[in-house]
């Protein structure tokens, strides 16, 4: 089995932001044992800038808020964070660990985002533990990728992985909040990641991270999807990568895979690559596309927003703007505005008939 673990910031530092020894070995024995069972891993960490703070001299409560400070902070501290992680994978497990450093563009542009699957390919095959995390240093929008579980879950995805494992300061995803509510309980299982579900989730529970409750399901929905399952489990768990590996019960919270495997090129679509634009489309239009698996041709569309160029990524909305779909255009946002509604007879011969191709759209998940 080819097992997505990622561990996040606030698992493996303390409350100063300087790295815990302690998380760090755990995590090394963790991934061992996940070895030694005969299993791949790909870990995603968390916790570059926060490990930088202390080296600088710099921490306190609050972190910096100039991105240019941040991304320094990032530089100096995924030295620290890899050279504590090579030191203890290397002298107790005799375990070669390799970084992979990632930005938005190498998920978003198809060609970077297979070059990228392929290295990691090819680190597995030589026997080394890729340990992913976002390129702080070079990330703009204030290093926003969106999050490391975001990018362990396009991981699990890109990867066909088996099983993907979301490590936090929690249990999994509880029924209430356990700091207002004693009576929380673990939610076990999940079947699909709904707007109820959701609404139970919080933000991050430390000022450390970046990730809380609510983007590991947003993850979890996410390589659901792609027919990756997915376990939200607490970190400092004994034997917890093997048991969620396993399907032990009650390691966390688990949601199913989605029966059927959609296609890497449509998940790709769905979460991976940013939106352009947005085409809002007929109720015919709309019915054919949810229900008969057909393109969306420029009869249905009604308008197209955000200046688009042809191959690029846009939403599909219906008439109220609920986004229900997404895809690649074959027409840019101009000359769609001007066959907007016309049937494929009507079209010039410069331009495409096809507004969006069935093998190029994917129906959103609804939450």
């Amino acid at each position: 089995m080819l097992v997505i673990a990622k561990i996040g910031t606030s698992s493996v530092t303390d409350d100063a932001g300087r790295l815990r020894s302690d998380a760090i070995e755990t995590v090394a024995r963790e991934v061992a044992a996940v070895h030694a069972a005969g299993h791949q891993v790909v870990l995603v960490s968390s916790g570059a800038v926060a490990a930088g703070l202390p080296a600088l001299g710099l921490g306190g409560d609050e972190r910096p808020r100039d991105p240019r400070v941040l991304q320094a902070v990032a530089s100096v501290g995924q030295v620290h964070l890899m050279e504590r992680y090579g030191a203890v994978f290397g002298k107790h497990h005799n375990t070669v660990v390799g970084q992979l450093l990632v930005v938005p563009t190498d998920f978003g542009a198809r060609d970077k985002y297979l070059h990228a699957r392929a290295t990691l390919e090819a680190m597995l095959e030589l026997g080394v533990l890729p340990i992913v995390n976002e390129n702080d240093a070079l990330a703009d929008d204030e290093l926003r990728f969106g999050d490391n579980d975001r990018i362990a879950a396009l991981l699990a995805q890109a990867l066909a992985a088996d099983v993907l494992v979301l490590l936090t300061d929690q249990a999994g995803l509880l029924t209430a909040d356990p700091r207002l509510d004693a009576s929380a309980s673990l939610i076990e299982d999940i079947a699909q990641v709904d707007r109820e579900l959701e609404a139970l989730a919080g933000d991050s529970g430390s000022n450390r991270g970046t990730g809380g409750m609510t983007s590991k399901l947003a993850a979890a929905k996410m390589a659901t999807w792609a027919g990756v399952r997915t376990v939200i489990a607490q970190a400092d768990r004994s034997g917890v990568l093997l048991d969620a590996v396993t399907g032990e019960p009650g390691v966390g919270t688990t949601v199913r895979a989605r029966q059927g495997r959609l296609p890497a090129r449509k998940v790709w679509i769905a979460f991976a690559v940013g939106a352009a634009g947005r085409i809002s489309v007929d109720a015919g239009a709309r019915a054919a596309l949810l229900t008969g698996g057909s393109s969306l041709l420029p009869a249905g569309v009604v308008s197209a927003d955000g200046g688009f160029d042809e191959g690029d990524a846009v939403e599909v909305a219906d008439a109220d703007g609920a986004v229900f779909a997404k895809g690649i255009s074959r027409i840019s946002a101009s000359d769609l505005l001007l066959v907007a509604g016309r049937r494929s007879s009507q079209v010039p011969a410069d331009v495409s008939p096809v507004a969006i191709h069935r093998d190029d759209l994917v129906v959103l998940p609804e939450g």
